[in-house]
């Protein structure tokens, strides 16, 4: 199984460019079976760009989680810590290796069943 992910485009290209090797979430999938990420570019730009295998996922506070990923975190601190004000627990994704898509789909392209973009993320079996 895998989930489908909305990241901002300006975070897709650290992504892509190596540079941002954690992907922060203030919640996360429940599933134990996710294997890998797949990354929707959200609009502007608006496609599915690629996918990732789940390296680790670390689950603390946020300070701590800035401390263990800043040097890959692809954002910056103020980013970091306006996006986890006021939460006590937060997650990162640790990014195994990104697969880019060589052509960038549609999300009725990548898969039939969902409609519109998820807000955070949704589960999916769709894909090249």
């Amino acid at each position: 199984m895998k989930v489908l992910l909305s990241i901002k485009p300006e975070f897709v290209e650290e992504i892509i460019l190596g540079n941002k090797k954690f992907e922060y979430r203030k919640s996360i999938f429940k599933r134990k079976d996710i294997s890998s990420i797949v990354v929707y570019a959200t609009k502007p730009y608006g496609k599915v760009v690629g996918e990732f295998e789940i390296e680790d996922i670390l689950v603390d506070n946020p300070y701590n989680i800035w401390k263990q990923t800043k040097e890959f975190s692809g954002i910056s601190k103020s980013n970091f810590n306006e996006y986890f004000k006021g939460k006590q627990k937060g997650f990162a994704i640790q990014i195994k290796e990104f697969q880019k898509y060589e052509i960038p789909l549609e999300l009725f392209e990548f898969d039939s069943t969902i409609k519109m973009p998820p807000q955070s993320f949704c589960y999916t079996n769709g894909g090249i």
